[in-house]
Formats: C-alpha cells, sequence, structure tokens
C-alpha cells in the first residue's frame, strides 16, 4: 500500500516538474524570440556616392563600412521621393505620399509658417509598432509638421527630441537666401538659423546649437536604448545634416580629407559606432535591425558643400536616379543575412517589412505602397519589388520596370539645371547597363514601353490624390 502510495506521488511530482520543465521552456522561447527592435538612421540629402562602402575615395565611413559587411549592401535602395518632407512622409505611412496629400506642386516642403502637417488619418510605423507593444522615439529632424498636432508625439512616438523643419530654415541674417551661401563657411554661423529644439512638444533651445547637435542626437538614442532594453523599441534618429548648413563639433572639425561636408559624415559615422556599440554591450545586437539610408540625393548646388550622386545623374530634387537612389544598408548579426542586394527596395517598405516582423497586421483600408521585405532580409530571397514610381510633386516623372526606367518628364534641381520637358513617347533607360542614364534606347524596346505605359495606366486608374498639406499658410 506505501509503496503505490509512494508511485502515486513520484508519478504526480514528475508530471508537476514536466509541466514546469515545459513552462520554462516556452517562457525561454518567448524570450528568446521577442520581436526584433528597430532603429531606422535616416541622413539628409546624402549623396550615393558618399560612403566609403559605396566607393567614395576620402570620406572615412569605417563604422557604416563595416555595418555593410556584417550586413546587408543593397544596390538598388531609393526614397520615396526628392525631397524633405514628402520623403520622410512615404518612409513613415509606407504610402506615396501624393496620396496623402504630403507632396506638392506648389511647395515642395513645409516651412516654419505652414499650417498643416502629416494627416491625422495617415498611419505611421510608430503606430502600427506601439500597437504591439513598442516604445517609440523620434530623434532628430521631423518635417512632417510643426504644430502640436503634428508633431511626433500625436503620431505614435512615445518620445521625441530634435528640430522640427530643416536646418537652413528660421534664417535671422537680413541677406537674400542664395547670397547668403557665397560666404565662406567660416561666416556661417549656427545663430544665424532661429531654429528650435524640442524635447516632445517643448522647446528646450533656441536657436538650437547646430555645431553639437549630432553628437546629442547619439546620446539620446544610446540613452532610450537603455531606457528601454527591456521591451521591444523603434528608434527614429533622422539626422539634419549633411543638410546645409553644415556644423559639426569641434572634435570633428578639419579632421577629413573631404573638407566640411566629410568632417560631417565622419561625425555621422562616429555616432553609429557608438550606437552599434551600445547594442552589444547591452546584448542586443542579435534582435535589432539597424538600418542606414537618406532621405534624398545630394544638394549639388552647393557644389562642396553637397555630396555626391556617384556615377548617378543629377541629384536633390530631380527624379534621375541621383535624386532618389540611396545608399541602403541593414545590419543584425542575429538576424540579417549578409550579402549584397542588386533588387529593387524602397523606404517606404520599411513600413511593410518591420510591421510584419513585429507581428502588426497591415491596414487594410488603404493603399500601401511598401513591399515585405523580411525573405530578402532573413533568409537572402530576391526582393519581391519590381517595380517603381518616381513622383515629383503630384506628378509622375518616371517608372521603373525590373532593370528598365522610363521617364516621362525630366526637370532639373529646381530648376536650375534644365527646363520641364515631357517626353512622349517617353525615354527609356536600362539601369543595370547605363545607371548614368545616358543612352535612350526607347526605340529598341517597344514592347517595354508598352508595358510601362500599361502599368502607369493601371496605377492611375485606382489613384485618389490627397487633399494638399503643403500650401496653407498662416
Amino acid at each position: 500500500m506505501n509503496i503505490k502510495i509512494n508511485l502515486s506521488g513520484l508519478l504526480v511530482i514528475f508530471s508537476v516538474l514536466v509541466s514546469l520543465t515545459a513552462i520554462q521552456k516556452t517562457l525561454g522561447q518567448d524570450k528568446d524570440n521577442k520581436p526584433p527592435n528597430f532603429i531606422i538612421i535616416f541622413a539628409d540629402d546624402l549623396g550615393y556616392g558618399d560612403l566609403g562602402v559605396y566607393g567614395h575615395p576620402s570620406i572615412q565611413t569605417p563604422n557604416l563600412d563595416q555595418m555593410a559587411y556584417e550586413g546587408q549592401k543593397w544596390t538598388n535602395f531609393y526614397a520615396a521621393a526628392s525631397v524633405c518632407t514628402p520623403s520622410r512622409a512615404a518612409l513613415l505611412t509606407g504610402r506615396l505620399t501624393v496620396r496623402s496629400g504630403m507632396s506638392s506642386n506648389k511647395r515642395r516642403v513645409l516651412y516654419p509658417n505652414s499650417s498643416r502637417g502629416l494627416p491625422a488619418t495617415e498611419i505611421t510605423l510608430a503606430e502600427q509598432l506601439k500597437e504591439v507593444g513598442y516604445k517609440t522615439a523620434c530623434i532628430g529632424k521631423w518635417h512632417l509638421g510643426h504644430k502640436e498636432q503634428y508633431l511626433p508625439t500625436n503620431n505614435g512616438f512615445d518620445y521625441y527630441y530634435g528640430i522640427p523643419y530643416s536646418n537652413d530654415m528660421d534664417k535671422v541674417v537680413d541677406i537674400p537666401y542664395w547670397e547668403y551661401w557665397k560666404q565662406p563657411n567660416d561666416a556661417i554661423k549656427t545663430i544665424h538659423f532661429n531654429v528650435p529644439l524640442m524635447r516632445d512638444t517643448e522647446i528646450i533651445e533656441r536657436p538650437a546649437n547646430q555645431n553639437t547637435i549630432t553628437g546629442r542626437y547619439t546620446n539620446e538614442t544610446i540613452s532610450f536604448i537603455k531606457k528601454n532594453k527591456g521591451n521591444p523599441f523603434f528608434i527614429y534618429l533622422a539626422h539634419n545634416l549633411p543638410h546645409i548648413p553644415l556644423f559639426v563639433s569641434k572634435e570633428f572639425k578639419g579632421k577629413s580629407k573631404r573638407g566640411l561636408y566629410g568632417d560631417v559624415l565622419e561625425e555621422i559615422d562616429h555616432g553609429v559606432g557608438k550606437i552599434i556599440a551600445t547594442l552589444k554591450e547591452e546584448g542586443l545586437e542579435n534582435n535589432t535591425i539597424v538600418v542606414f539610408t537618406s532621405d534624398n540625393g545630394p544638394w549639388l548646388s552647393f557644389k562642396l558643400n553637397g555630396g555626391s550622386a556617384g556615377v548617378l545623374r543629377a541629384g536633390k530634387g530631380t527624379t534621375w536616379e541621383g535624386g532618389m537612389r540611396e545608399p541602403g544598408i541593414f545590419w543584425g548579426p542575429g538576424l540579417i543575412k549578409p550579402g549584397l542586394v542588386n533588387g529593387i527596395g524602397s523606404t517606404m517598405d520599411l513600413f511593410t517589412t518591420f510591421s510584419s516582423l513585429a507581428g502588426a497586421k497591415i491596414p487594410e483600408d488603404r493603399i500601401i505602397d511598401g513591399y515585405d521585405l523580411s525573405e530578402t532580409l532573413l533568409h537572402g530571397a530576391p526582393s519581391p519589388r519590381k517595380k517603381l514610381l518616381y513622383y515629383r510633386g503630384t506628378d509622375l516623372y518616371a517608372v521603373r520596370l525590373g532593370d528598365f526606367k522610363a521617364h516621362f518628364i525630366t526637370q532639373g534641381e529646381y530648376g536650375q539645371f534644365g527646363k520641364k520637358e515631357v517626353h512622349n513617347p517617353p525615354i527609356l533607360y536600362n539601369l543595370s547597363t547605363d545607371p548614368e542614364e545616358r543612352f535612350d534606347i526607347a526605340n529598341e524596346n517597344p514592347k517595354l514601353i508598352k508595358a510601362i505605359n500599361s502599368l502607369v495606366s493601371e496605377h492611375k486608374s485606382k489613384l485618389v490624390i490627397g487633399q494638399d498639406q503643403l500650401v496653407e499658410i498662416e
């Protein structure tokens, strides 16, 4: 009898131990499989050819280069627009900004006297991720509306530290804009721009000291990582440089062989290195994806104070490749399959990809233009994106289908490098063999032109243009 009782007791104890082991195993799996953290590092006016790993011979970017070697370097990665406001809106919403009204043919970006911003009806990546338990921060340049209802803290971000629009705005020196930039760099001072630095909805410094702002953005990012390492987090770090005016800390001034522009990039690169080091120190590197890219191409009007698009044609403001194709670096040692990716990607794809990886449901009540790049990032599968639409304002200027790009309209940077020209039939380039866009091959490829025209017709048949958010001023 006692033996039976003991055996029964042992069976009960064994059953409990098995159950506890299963629970512990499940908890361990949940811990190991918690959603990844995401950090987007977004430069401003960076050219395709400005980083060492993308071929620049004199700007030293060892940390970004290392990210590319350890992760994925994309050679066909695009900003969604060729100027600040629409590019940022598209990244955060995963949608062409012609749909949201965040692009305009009358005003290309928002200004300090603009009264509108990103519509409340748009869903941001931060809002997506908050729905599934993420802590979210926007650090740096916002440029999607400076009124309180449009600020990051009303668009899904728990925390904001940065400037609400471009660093060349609020100029207080009584010199015409283009005349001002003819001065030597030493005559251009941070106090000439009454740009506010904000924390959440409060202005904490005005004018913002732009000499130290890059380092402060990095420190704020590191602080947020350390405070929120127990939760999944999303950080959108949007540097307001290398957009002019160029400012750099004393530590990096004169460091680069490429002059002030190079100094600025080398300080940004240094900050990237500190962020990566923090992730490793906190044991987060195997469950964090860091992306580095830019909002648009280099502002060529500013000569040595602007960047380089490398072999690509033209720069900021245009729908030539130099205006929208950007470095695209994805790093995440525990997640990203290292390699060189030649497939097409867009900043709009970050919305869809990160939502998918986090387990957030993709909105079904609107058209989302982003593709899910998860299989490419995690397993090296071919990119699912095969087409790209190049908008300038609310007009469709060009379309890429596979390796081929058709231009229906071409125009120079803010009208400075050639007038607006309509092409009927469109001009056509093979971007694989001719990334410089020099040799028109439309006459030899009527079937391709027909296929691209069909794509355009299908797109426009479903397009509803949003109300212009950039034109109304106080």
